[in-house]
């Protein structure tokens, strides 16, 4: 793996009990420690300046090195573990190539942006700058009226379309925005209300269901090619309202530059063609059976959704066979259906509330999203504050403060080139990050929790005990009680996420394994991890309704992307059993976005297989003497699907340990009790 030649401080922290423990060693993070030199020149006469920090490392006469030949070699013999980093992203040249230019971007980002106090605690697992491989946001929303209103155009020496006259005209135009967009981002691309939107084409087109459903092909099988840098598919998300929402439902769409002479309010026919269409095509899956990655589809459930329906047979199919949608819980939670159009319009925010990005982990409300993500190493906070919430709280804040720094600086320089036109059409389409969230995300809260508590007479306990519970609210309670505190002195929006960590969570861990040998973690010597965000050990219950009776609580407390994500050990029996443990856990709880995650198998021959298969056991049976035939078993990589055998160490630790919900322990669960509302279904 490559190291800094130079060694760095082990830790920003402040000394602490057991702090003595640290070990001497060079973090592999990927961003090698800067090394003393001559200032860096500035930029080339006429250049636009881009905003950066007085405290930056090149501004204190330190200059990063990167060792260019260990770069490639370690992408070539796979000897670095960020190769497989993100499941997304195959071994392939397109990832050499990002990898390598990503090493020298997150070097710029740390070394002449941002101050040194932000790179060293970056690099010293304090905490985890996200995306710093990449010159660009995080995600966003867009809004798909615009685009069909306006069409794909506006930028000079791109070649201009007008607005779509058609349903398939329409989803080209999609593709390649989203396509085009993606490169513009660092994250998930979303649109909301898709079905809405889209329907006036079906009723003007007279379109049959045949021919909606040969454009929903075209669709999801365009969207699931590596076309992004790193050769990666786009990572995309469509949210469904299945029922047309009030703020639209009288208003008349413009198609083609005409008024419509119909409402939104009057397709619901065509918005259930285009709904059945979706979901046929997605859960067919692709010619072997695989799973479609993308788009993920966000489905809105409201207090008017019909359970009964042929669409909702389907969509719980569809979610028993392979577990792709998320639900928005628009029963029982703090959401509201006109959100996601609403932030583009509150000219006035109240800085004193912190307000909900929507649409889930991976999706944003129309003309919004996220700058960029900051996460704490929690479980690092908990061993080196044990027994001392009041200093653990402290160096929280410092850690938070070094974020809310890095975030504003990253505003500054992307709003910066924006307006220069380094991204061209995130320029046309959105032009401002002002309504964009600055984020602050945790990882780890089990784990520190059990390092706090490591010397109390019993041992010590962890979440999932009522005291380590308590502790985690506290946390959170303070955490957005500070994000208020940097709304109202920045002037811009801030939210807390529970991070997804793909790679964070075995970054975290290995480092801190290295400072700290006694510190306790999730997995194995090999494959160490923490625990996402607030969640329970994933070994902890088979019960799905035990998890959510102990999580509703936490869940609620963040305001950007979260979801419980109910991972079962096979196949559901029934789009009846899939649906009845849906409905009963947006009506209990006040969760926000769940997802039931079921896992399968891909046989190169037999194709889809329910449950965990290695090897397949029909192609035993038909070939007794033959070598065994290796399956791909799938299941979700925190948020969207992926073959296991594509985790990075971290994630291949935590499945091996991940005790699966089960049906048979969902069925004699008897009612499920809200503890915040005493609501049970």
């Amino acid at each position: 793996m490559m190291e800094s030649p130079v060694s760095v401080p082990v830790s920003t922290s402040p000394a602490a009990p057991d702090a003595a423990q640290a070990q001497a060693a060079v973090p592999d993070t990927g961003v090698p420690a800067p090394v003393a030199g001559p200032a860096a020149d500035g930029p080339a006469p006429g250049a636009p300046a881009a905003p950066a920090s007085a405290a930056c490392a090149v501004a204190q006469g330190e200059r990063p090195t990167i060792d260019p030949g260990a770069t490639i070699t370690e992408y070539l013999d796979r000897s670095d573990w960020r190769v497989n980093a993100n499941a997304n992203q195959g071994y392939s040249l397109g990832g050499m190539m990002l990898n390598t230019s990503g090493k020298v971007v997150a070097n710029y980002w740390l070394s002449h942006v941002y101050p040194a106090v932000a790179g060293q605690a970056h690099r010293n697992g304090d905490l985890h700058i996200h995306d710093l491989d990449m010159f660009a946001g995080y995600c966003a929303g867009w809004s798909l009226k615009n685009l069909l209103q306006q069409g794909f155009n506006g930028v000079p020496g791109a070649i201009a379309a007008g607005p779509a006259r058609h349903f398939s005209s329409a989803v080209g135009q999609i593709v390649n925005f989203l396509g085009t967009l993606q490169n513009e981002w660092a994250g998930a691309q979303a649109f909301s209300s898709f079905d809405t939107y889209m329907a006036p084409f079906v009723r003007l087109d007279s379109m049959t269901y045949e021919q909606v459903k040969q454009c929903m092909q075209e669709l999801i099988f365009n969207l699931n090619v590596p076309s992004r840098w790193g050769t990666q598919t786009p990572f995309t998300n469509l949210t469904f309202d299945w029922t047309c929402p009030d703020d639209l439902a009288d208003e008349h769409p413009l198609i083609g530059d005409e008024l419509c002479d119909f409402t939104y309010g009057d397709l619901a026919p065509e918005m259930a063609v285009i709904n059945r269409a979706f979901m046929e095509v997605m859960t067919a899956g692709d010619a072997d059976g695989r799973v479609f990655t993308f788009p993920i589809p966000t489905y809105n459930i409201t207090k008017d959704f019909d359970w009964d329906t042929p669409n909702a047979d389907l969509l719980f199919t569809m979610t028993a066979k392979y577990g792709l949608p998320y639900f928005q819980n628009f029963i029982n939670s703090e959401l509201d259906p006109g959100m996601i159009r609403s932030m583009c319009c509150r000219l006035q925010l109240d800085l004193r509330e912190l307000l909900k990005r929507g649409n889930g982990l991976f999706g944003s409300a129309e003309q919004t999203g996220s700058v960029g993500v900051v996460t704490v190493n929690m479980a690092r906070l908990g061993y080196l504050y044990a027994q001392d919430e009041a200093a653990l709280t402290a160096r929280l804040d410092e850690l938070m403060e070094i974020g809310r720094d890095t975030l504003e600086l990253k505003r500054d320089v992307i709003q910066h080139h924006i307006d220069a036109g380094l991204f061209p059409f995130t320029k046309r389409y959105l032009g401002t990050l002002d309504n964009h969230f600055s984020t602050i995300g945790v990882n780890g809260m089990n784990e520190m929790v059990r390092n706090f508590t490591r010397h109390e007479p019993d041992g010590g306990y962890d979440i999932t005990d009522p005291r380590g519970h308590a502790m985690c609210v506290r946390l959170l309670d303070h955490v957005r009680g500070k994000m208020v505190e940097f709304q109202e002195a920045t002037g811009h929006l801030y939210n807390l996420e529970a991070t997804p960590a793909e790679g964070t969570t075995y970054r975290f861990a290995k480092e801190d394994r290295k400072r700290y040998p006694g510190i306790l973690q999730a997995g194995t010597e090999t494959n160490p991890y923490y625990t996402n965000s607030s969640q329970l050990p994933v070994a902890y219950t088979d019960d799905p309704f035990e998890a959510q009776e102990m999580q509703e609580e936490l869940q609620t407390k963040y305001t950007g992307g979260t979801v419980l994500h109910l991972y079962m050990n096979e196949r559901l029996s029934s789009a009846r059993a899939c649906k009845e443990i849906v409905r009963r856990s947006l009506t209990a709880f006040r969760t926000p976005y769940i997802t039931i995650t079921p896992t399968f198998s891909i046989c190169p021959v037999h194709g889809y297989l329910a449950g965990e298969h290695k090897t397949c056991e029909k192609c035993a049976a038909l070939h007794p003497g033959a070598e065994p035939v290796e399956c791909e078993v799938w299941t979700r990589v925190m948020g969207y699907f992926r073959p296991v055998r594509s985790f990075n160490i971290g994630k291949k630790g935590e499945y091996a340990e991940r005790q699966m919900f089960t049906e048979d322990a969902a069925g004699s669960h008897g009612p499920a009790v809200s503890r915040l509302s005493a609501v049970s279904a």
